[in-house]
């Protein structure tokens, strides 16, 4: 699997780098929880973070005139194991300078048709909102608490109603999870696009439409494999979105974030035109194998690491 993914970026001349692992910056997600390490240069004492993905390292790669690039290498995330996940995971990012997401999803097809050797059924693409509205009925743009709620009583999902409050992005993770995603890639890929605003993350909001941002995600018999974006490069529009993450956290005790600051001034210097995805290799390979759970295809989770 390694080899023909190398082999295909080759052929493309996309540039294969490495990042660090360790980095001085956290990330602000509120979703992600990252590991934290100790650099030890008495009588000085420092903090700094296992990367949760190579995304910042590689886009001031591309800011410094890096062109196309990939990498495959290790994530961590803290507090997630179970059939999907383990803590410890190996992932592919690249970027593709030029690119729309309309490109993007063209060279993620082609990708999973190269390394599947044809055997999926063909790629279907799909709007967030049209997917979300066909198993919920609800509109996944405008935020109603009442019909979201009575939605979630409907389906037998109280804890809903607590947990997400008058969270939109937390209600749409929540039904989407439970009532959208087990639906999608029935073995083939499933590309959802054109994401809430509200789930923009690193996304630029879609010109056409500001409900919306330019990101996609990618299923295969229900498994989210993906997530990719029209990459943000509006420096000064990336650091509102760190500081309202952080207030974020704040606000749900969660561990201070440390924002990256590095990643800011690659900005501001300029990030090329680009689209950007994370791929989960570990449950690629589940899917490939027809396993059913990560740690069949790990050489060692984090049980017995």
């Amino acid at each position: 699997m390694l080899q023909r993914i190398r082999v295909f970026f080759a052929s493309r001349n996309v540039w294969e780098v490495e990042t660090p692992l360790l980095s001085h910056a956290s990330g602000t997600d509120s979703q992600l929880d990252f590991f934290t390490s100790t650099y030890e240069t008495p009588p000085n004492f420092q903090s700094l973070f296992l990367q949760t993905s190579p995304e910042f390292a590689m886009k001031r790669l591309l800011a410094a005139g890096s062109g196309s690039i990939y990498q495959i290498c290790k994530a961590f995330r803290n507090g997630e194991a179970g059939r999907f996940h383990n803590p410890e995971f190996t992932i592919l990012e690249w970027y593709r300078v030029g690119f729309d997401l309309v490109q993007l999803m063209n060279e993620v097809e082609a990708l999973f048709d190269d390394l599947f050797e044809g055997k999926l059924n063909a790629p279907q693409r799909v709007s967030y909102a049209e997917i979300f509205a066909q198993f919920t009925g609800l509109n996944a743009l405008i935020f109603s608490f009442d019909e979201y709620s009575a939605f979630a009583t409907q389906q037998n999902l109280p804890d809903a109603i607590t947990l997400c409050g008058q969270n939109h992005a937390l209600w749409l993770d929540f039904l989407f999870s439970f009532c959208v995603q087990p639906h999608l890639g029935e073995n083939g890929l499933c590309l959802v696009y054109d994401y809430p605003a509200c789930q923009s993350a690193l996304a630029r909001l879609n010109v056409e439409n500001p409900l919306v941002a330019d990101r996609v995600e990618v299923f295969i018999n229900g498994i989210e494999l993906g997530n990719g974006f029209y990459e943000l490069s509006d420096a000064a529009e990336q650091n509102r979105r760190f500081d309202a993450e952080i207030q974020l956290r704040q606000r749900e005790n969660l561990p201070i974030a440390i924002k990256d600051e590095r990643l800011l001034a690659a900005l501001e210097f300029g990030l090329p035109d680009c689209s950007g995805i994370a791929l989960g290799l570990d449950r690629f390979l589940m899917v490939l194998t027809e396993s059913s759970a990560i740690a069949n295809v790990l050489s060692f989770d984090i049980q017995r690491a």
